[in-house]
């Protein structure tokens, strides 16, 4: 057995037995992103009302992405112009930039209100109702695309153990500031060491890392 298969099983087996945190962790999940819909309500229509003025409908964008039963689509604010696809597929240098690190650093297809939601990760806010759906967790590590988990190697099974999160540690240790290795390494991280505590945590230190700006782009 490879050394990731026995970090896969390790880490999957240490999950498992701590049913009273994992239990904890999931009525976080479901009455913190219910209550936060609720108190959020009047942002999100507000947000809806700007994208659609600026750029028209839809205001929701559906990320397909994997998790630990499989794809679903991760709902967004929607943040780009709608001929995104074919102004990345149009410049070699971004669409070489966007391969190596599904991320631009200075990205044209952002729409005015787009940008302004990225700094302050506000186009994130429809995945509550993820969490609502059981696909997503509040904390966990970061939600990937079939593409993406490619980068993950021998470990992807450890990597779909847990459910990806609105936020989690590599958001609080970096954000988009870090490689994309790096990020796989936080990814990783997390999952082998995961616990209750850790995920208060991230939960605590997140809204200062989002008014801070910190890596965010």
């Amino acid at each position: 057995m490879s050394m990731d298969a026995e970090a896969t099983l390790w880490a999957q087996k240490r999950y498992r037995n701590r049913g009273t945190q994992r239990w904890a962790k999931s009525c976080i999940d479901y009455v913190g992103s219910g209550a936060l819909i609720v108190a959020l309500l009047p942002l999100f229509l507000l947000i809806s009302v700007l994208v659609a003025l600026e750029d028209g409908w839809p205001v929701i964008y559906r990320r397909r992405v994997v998790g630990v039963m499989g794809e679903f689509d991760a709902f967004k604010f929607r943040s780009m112009r709608k001929d995104a696809d074919a102004i990345l597929a149009a410049d070699p240098v971004l669409q070489s930039e966007f391969e190596e690190n599904f991320k631009l650093k200075k990205d044209p297809r952002l729409t005015r209100v787009g940008s302004l939601l990225r700094k302050y990760s506000l186009d994130e806010l429809p995945q509550l109702f993820n969490v609502l759906k059981g696909q997503m967790s509040l904390v966990g590590p970061r939600m990937k695309t079939p593409t993406e988990l490619g980068k993950y190697g021998d470990s992807k099974k450890l990597i779909l153990s847990m459910k990806p999160g609105i936020t989690g540690y590599w958001q609080v240790h970096g954000r988009q500031n870090v490689t994309y290795d790096e990020r796989v390494r936080m990814d990783m991280h997390y999952v082998q060491n995961w616990s209750l505590l850790m995920d208060l945590s991230i939960l605590f230190k997140t809204p200062l890392t989002v008014l801070r700006k910190d890596g965010a782009y």
